[in-house]
């Protein structure tokens, strides 16, 4: 039997999750925090997981880690909190646990590619909603498809991923409280970055969830994302969890690094000054336009993304083309905020790549 008779017809004609070869680049096209941690904290965090029992199955439901987690993000009183590998799995997880017949996922286009793909492995209809030129959502054009799919999910990446904007506050509040006979997921992977939030509402919207990740925070390599609503929603959720989906060294890191929040939080400060540095010294080069953010990187575009991306890989600096993307990213390169040393030889080879 041929692997054309096993697999899925959609699954074999999809294209894998695409992550380049860094090796000898300068890292710069994942949105990750550049910066290490001090030697003591290493040392410290090294003895910390030395002392996990790997011999052991992690918690399922690690009370420690969710407690701190609650503590330091500021979950509101009453509020769950449901774990993932990443955001990634989460996202997984509520498309598996919503695909009904007749289910849908509703995002703004363009956006993180993982709604759109977990929809489509799930058997679910995604409805991507095409942004306005300047990347504000188009608010008509929502508020049809959420009519038109009463029991929706709806995700809203706030800031957004590729354009790395915020969306308007009163814009977000009228899709909640349309989205009110589905789930409205606000995706705040880039919290740290963006100084607003809307996890202390949560009690205001039953059918809202606030999903993050520790990964932009500077610990992408442990895979942790979590996930903050009501009991009503994430107990169902929850029991299409992975047994045991957070293995143990995360669980002992993560818990670890919250207790030291202010390290990873002066980091983020760092980026976030750099991010304005970043941002006037590209936008003086010719022909460059830089787009608002409140993120961690920088959406730009340039006359030619194609040619500029070849020169920049030739140059060992890898950034990452979004140009084909979506027809409203035409020639767009997206820049992490990298360190000022980092961001310098990016500046350079941009401008002779141009």
């Amino acid at each position: 039997m041929s692997v054309d008779q096993v697999i899925r017809t959609d699954v074999l004609a999809m294209s894998p999750y695409a992550v380049p070869d860094a090796s000898g680049f300068l890292k710069l096209d994942a949105m990750e925090n550049p910066y290490g941690l001090p030697p003591a904290l290493r040392r410290a965090l090294g003895q910390r997981l030395a002392d996990v029992a790997l011999n052991r199955y992690p918690a399922p439901r690690p009370q420690a880690l969710l407690d701190t987690l609650a503590r330091t993000m500021g979950v509101p009183a009453g509020a769950k909190l449901l774990l993932g590998n990443g955001s990634d799995e989460i996202i997984s997880m509520i498309a598996m646990a919503t695909a009904r017949p007749g289910a849908a996922v509703i995002a703004p286009m363009p956006g993180f590619v993982m709604y759109e793909m977990s929809a489509r492995l799930a058997g679910i209809e995604f409805v991507g909603v095409p942004l306005r030129a300047d990347f504000s959502l188009d608010m008509p054009a929502m508020l049809n498809a959420i009519a038109a799919h009463p029991g929706a999910v709806v995700y809203l990446a706030y800031p957004n991923n590729p354009t790395g904007n915020l969306f308007a506050d009163d814009d977000v509040e009228t899709l909640v409280r349309a989205a009110s006979r589905g789930l409205v997921v606000i995706d705040e992977a880039y919290q740290p970055f963006a100084g607003k939030t809307w996890m202390p509402r949560l009690p205001e919207f039953p059918h809202l969830l606030v999903m993050r990740t520790v990964s932009k925070l500077g610990l992408a390599g442990i895979r942790l994302g979590y996930v903050a609503g009501s009991a009503q929603w994430l107990d169902p959720i929850d029991k299409v969890r992975p047994p045991y989906n957070v293995n143990v060294l995360t669980q002992a890191c993560a818990e670890f690094m919250l207790d030291h929040l202010d390290v990873l939080d002066a980091q983020a400060a760092e980026l976030r000054a750099e991010r304005a540095r970043l941002a006037a010294a590209v936008a003086v080069l010719p022909g460059v336009r830089v787009f608002p953010s409140d993120a961690n990187f920088l959406l730009v575009r340039v006359p030619d993304a194609d040619k500029t991306h070849a020169g920049l890989l030739a140059h060992k600096v890898l950034i990452k083309n979004v140009g084909k993307m979506h027809v409203l990213l035409a020639n767009c390169l997206r820049l992490t905020v990298g360190t000022p040393t980092e961001n310098a030889a990016m500046v350079e080879a941009l401008a002779a790549s141009l």
